[in-house]
């Protein structure tokens, strides 16, 4: 169960703060919008999660400025009718190609997942839950092929291990024969829209 409330930073602003059972460290993610999230563990006091805020929030502003770059260089958003005609396009075409290229990978990779779910997420391309039931973004078909692969590998990884532990990134690695790293750099130029 995650524990959720916003403190009101005095440099940063709103800032979420996520009590996690599934969290192994403190995190900070900078979401597109400019949104901060501050994730920690149960075992973990607010006091210590928030000390590693404070520590970060230069890096903070400077991922901040790299989004708001980012968002600066995306196309002006659809009117709401062409943006519903787009997703559903994306529907159409994520339900064609997605449950195929996972049950691929799956029997490439020996890793086994119970669900799949393709939904219109515009926070994360994907995600797999305790159950091993995996959610894909539809948004996934904007991405080159071997990206939509290497978000698929990460979460199918997700069934062996329920964290983003070292021995989780090994296997994604493993399995993207040593390319991890880059193939994640390369995914953060994306944002979902």
């Amino acid at each position: 169960m995650n524990r959720r409330n916003i403190l009101r930073h005095p440099v940063l602003g709103e800032v979420l703060l996520v009590q996690s059972e599934r969290a192994w460290r403190v995190s900070i993610s900078v979401r597109v919008s400019g949104e901060v999230r501050l994730t920690f563990p149960v075992g973990v006091s607010q006091r210590r999660a928030l000390a590693f805020l404070e520590e970060k929030c230069g890096w903070i502003e400077v991922a901040r400025e790299r989004m708001a770059r980012k968002r600066a260089a995306l196309p002006p958003p659809l009117p709401d009718k062409e943006q519903r005609e787009r997703i559903e396009v994306l529907r159409r075409a994520a339900k064609a190609d997605l449950p195929e290229r996972i049950a691929r990978l799956s029997a490439a990779t020996g890793l086994r997942y119970e669900k799949l779910s393709i939904r219109a997420s515009r926070t994360k391309w994907g995600s797999c839950s305790g159950q091993n039931h995996i959610s894909l973004s539809l948004f996934l078909m904007t991405l080159p092929e071997h990206l939509r692969d290497y978000v698929i590998i990460h979460e199918l990884c997700h069934t062996v291990h329920h964290n983003h532990s070292p021995r989780f990134h090994t296997l994604v690695d493993r399995l993207t024969g040593g390319r991890e790293k880059a193939l994640n750099r390369e995914l953060r130029a994306y944002a979902i829209r």
